[in-house]
């Protein structure tokens, strides 16, 4: 006996408006108008005979009906979609990657070399922005954010929480030195966090008082600083492993400490495309030696 269904289309427009809680957010997944969106909704609702969405004074929200339906279509969407990868000869898609810029550009982009040998079809947008990307208005699949204390209430796998060091370049200091002779020379400071009142305790000194020749700045443009030969930046051996590979930084201290992490924070429904997961258990085999490591 025939199934029957209502159309694929109205389905497919109703788990995406579902998913962003939004028909705008659905048509930019799906390809297609908001009005499109629109009337594959208010058809499958005069099929069903229930009301999926409420109308808001801005967007609209699903119904208790609605997330039923929603929560009982999205996991069979995504066993088509595994179902239908078996046949794919070489993975295709998009990845929109937000990272903060100074990871993006010392640790992230010098790696991607690899991802692109391995899947030559997928192609990678890759925005560096220090303001955090609203990944539920679709803005980035993907984004590697930075947290004082984790993250909280949402599944964000870790990426790095490798300790900060001090460096500068070779013109600054030669080698490893005493925590009294590093903190007299000029530091570079995070606008935002005084991370050498930190460094000092744990190396047993006073916090430094801040010296005219200190700067404060964003923490691109600190280490845009130090490799002028500026300064002592705290940064983690992963961040400045290329530079320090090649000579134009070097640690002078093995005491370091932990600020905070990395983690990977995903949007909502992305896992379900292939080319999502790929770079995500890629960054995730990547990042595998930067978590929990004392270097």
């Amino acid at each position: 006996m025939p199934r029957a269904l209502p159309p694929l289309n109205a389905l497919r427009a109703f788990e995406a408006a579902g998913r962003h809680q939004s028909f705008s957010g659905a048509a930019e997944e799906l390809g297609v108008s908001h009005s499109a969106i629109s009337r594959h909704v208010r058809g499958l609702e005069d099929r069903l005979g229930a009301q999926l969405f409420r109308d808001l004074p801005r967007g609209v929200a699903l119904t208790q009906a609605g997330a039923r339906y929603l929560a009982a279509l999205s996991p069979s969407f995504d066993r088509i979609a595994e179902a239908s990868e078996v046949f794919d000869q070489r993975p295709t898609g998009q990845v929109t990657v937000d990272a903060e810029p100074l990871f993006a550009m010392k640790w992230l982009i010098p790696r991607l070399g690899d991802f692109y040998r391995r899947f030559p079809d997928i192609e990678l947008r890759l925005q560096a922005s220090s303001a955090i990307a609203d990944l539920d208005r679709y803005e980035a699949d993907l984004a590697l954010r930075f947290f004082h204390a984790g993250p909280e209430g949402q599944s964000a796998p870790l990426l790095s929480n490798a300790p900060l060091y001090p460096f500068a370049a070779p013109n600054v200091v030669a080698g490893m030195l005493p925590a009294e002779q590093i903190l007299k020379l000029p530091l570079l400071r995070d606008r935002h966090e005084d991370t050498w009142r930190k460094w000092a305790g744990l190396a047993g000194c006073p916090p430094p008082a801040g010296a005219p020749s200190d700067w404060r700045m964003r923490a691109r443009l600190a280490y845009e600083t130090a490799l002028a030969g500026h300064g002592v930046l705290l940064v983690s051996s992963e961040i400045a492993e290329v530079d320090a590979a090649s000579g134009r930084l070097v640690r002078c201290s093995d005491i370091g400490f932990r600020m905070g992490s990395y983690h990977l924070v995903s949007a909502e429904g992305v896992m379900r495309r292939s080319a999502v997961r790929l770079f995500r258990d890629w960054l995730l085999d990547q990042s595998a030696g930067l978590r929990s490591v004392n270097r």
